[in-house]
């Protein structure tokens, strides 16, 4: 080996998914794109790749970190995590993303996660979302929302965000390596790890929490806060039991309508958010794969079935598709009594032959003037009654509304359906004419600006199944600088259901960012 040369050194370069995907083959790429000999190189890291196909020609963008004869040494992942049984305990409500990472920081900073989930466990909320679909009846605390983990649990696990401002994406990303995610999601421009995967780490977490001290009580559901002089000190649980703690995080989803409900009854400060509506879409993988891999027949075995992501405005409203499941399946995701409600979901193989992908229109307060009189529930209650109608138009059942994508654009019923992957049953009904009026107008007009950028994606093979109303929380629980409600001291609203947050690893970073400000307000104060 030549003495000069450098022993680690980072390079970026195209190469093709073969030479991606095959070890020798990226060793020679190396070589050839870097002038480096291929007897020198000892280990290369990949550090960062992204798929692109824009061009006609598919190749991952990379950046790799060559060793040449140094020994690799790979990262630990490990968090540090300190003895908590008896240090000062934060009550935690909700064990989605927000709570759980809430809880592992905790640990770190010297506090006793005490976790209040409606839910089960993820081992025992499994069965119940199996029987979901078979017995057409929604359990309130254990669904596709509800339960150890929360909504991500069981819709896929995606880990892109836009939020690199809100906090550490990698320490986020290191935390689901550390209980048993695949390294590469610290790779991945756009990392997933899939349903199948989340439910072994989620149950990983937990007992990484308790292990240290932490508690958890499941099927236990908020009742109310234990709020002395303007103060939250805990909670209370609908059997009357009184958890007390330094402070309490609220983490407990954008489908809890009860806590808004809650809130609105003790006058305690709310907001109406913006958020979004429309309908999962769902078109044969292989169409997709041929629409954004320019061929009919791309080398499948080297590419991973793919994606897209599609924006455009129509009449002041935002139009766009919303966690886009590539080989995936429709899952019904209904969470109490009257509501239709579909989400999409995909396994870590992503090897279902149907790609389906929410297709959303903004909704704001001045879209529904005649919930204007609901004040800050406006849009909970509008959101409400959209998942009611439908409900009932299937004759009130969770039974999913199935129409071509064809047929609802041009306002027609279909005479017959494709087949679908939803995880239930679905009946022949005419969208445009359930959906409000301003819904069906974006969605219409979109997916035929969507078909000039995706040629082939208006087309009769695709179907619309409604209706898609859980994209974010309607309603936001207002907090200050610190983080904490401006009406109530050391409560901390965080994460989805809060509205400060649109995904697992921003609601995760958002957990994150209040046990830190419990850290330095409360405790170090104390």
């Amino acid at each position: 080996m030549n003495g000069e040369l450098e022993l680690k050194k980072q390079y970026t370069i195209d190469i093709s998914p073969q030479e991606y995907g095959t070890k020798a083959l990226l060793y020679q790429a190396l070589a050839r794109e870097t002038g480096l000999h291929f007897a020198d190189l000892s280990h290369v890291e990949v550090l960062r790749r992204s798929l692109d196909s824009r061009r006609g020609r598919i190749c991952y963008h990379t950046t790799v970190e060559v060793y040449c004869g140094e020994e690799y040494v790979a990262p630990n992942y490990s968090g540090s995590y300190q003895d908590c049984h008896n240090k000062p305990a934060v009550i935690i409500v909700g064990a989605g993303p927000a709570g759980l990472f809430a809880a592992l920081r905790a640990l770190e900073l010297g506090m006793k996660p005490i976790i209040i989930e409606r839910g089960k466990p993820v081992e025992k909320r499994r069965p119940d979302i199996a029987l979901l679909a078979k017995t057409q009846t929604v359990d309130p605390n254990s669904n596709w929302c509800f339960g150890e983990g929360g909504a991500g649990t069981y819709s896929d696990g995606k880990l892109y965000t836009r939020s690199n401002k809100r906090g550490n994406i990698q320490e986020v990303l290191h935390r689901f390596i550390e209980h048993g995610a695949d390294p590469s999601i610290v790779i991945d421009a756009h990392a997933h790890i899939g349903t199948d995967k989340l439910s072994g780490i989620i149950a990983n977490m937990r007992h990484t929490i308790e292990g240290h001290g932490g508690e958890y009580h499941f099927s236990t559901r908020m009742a109310d806060l234990i709020v002395e002089q303007d103060e939250v000190c805990g909670i209370k649980d609908t059997e009357g039991n009184d958890y007390r703690g330094i402070a309490v995080i609220l983490a407990t989803g954008h489908s809890a309508r009860d806590i808004y409900e809650l809130f609105a009854q003790r006058n305690w400060t709310l907001e109406a958010k913006p958020f979004a509506m429309g309908v999962r879409v769902e078109h044969p993988q292989e169409l997709i794969n041929q629409i954004q891999y320019h061929s009919k027949k791309p080398q499948m075995q080297f590419l991973p079935p793919a994606a897209y992501s599609l924006t455009t405005q129509v009449d002041g409203h935002g139009v766009f598709s919303f966690c886009m499941c590539p080989g995936g399946c429709i899952v019904p995701a209904a969470t109490g009594e009257m509501q239709q409600v579909v989400n999409g979901m995909s396994n870590s193989h992503r090897n279902s032959p149907f790609a389906n992908s929410g297709i959303a229109v903004t909704v704001s307060p001045s879209d529904v003037p005649e919930y204007a009189q609901y004040g800050s529930l406006a849009l909970l209650r509008f959101q409400q009654d959209v998942e009611r109608r439908m409900f009932e138009a299937v004759g009130g059942s969770i039974t999913a509304p199935l129409q071509r994508l064809t047929d609802f654009c041009q306002n027609r019923t279909s005479q017959d359906n494709n087949r679908t992957n939803y995880l239930g049953q679905t009946a022949n009904l005419p969208q445009h004419e359930l959906l409000p009026r301003f819904i069906v107008k974006g969605l219409q007009q979109g997916f035929r600006d969507f078909d000039r950028k995706m040629h082939g994606f208006y087309t009769e093979q695709a179907s619309i199944l409604s209706v898609e109303s859980r994209t974010s929380s309607p309603v936001r629980i207002p907090r200050n600088e610190s983080l904490q409600h401006p009406q109530l001291r050391n409560l901390y609203p965080c994460g989805e259901g809060a509205g400060y947050a649109g995904g697992i690893v921003s609601s995760a970073m958002d957990g994150i960012n209040a046990i830190n400000q419990i850290s330095k307000t409360i405790l170090h104060n104390s």
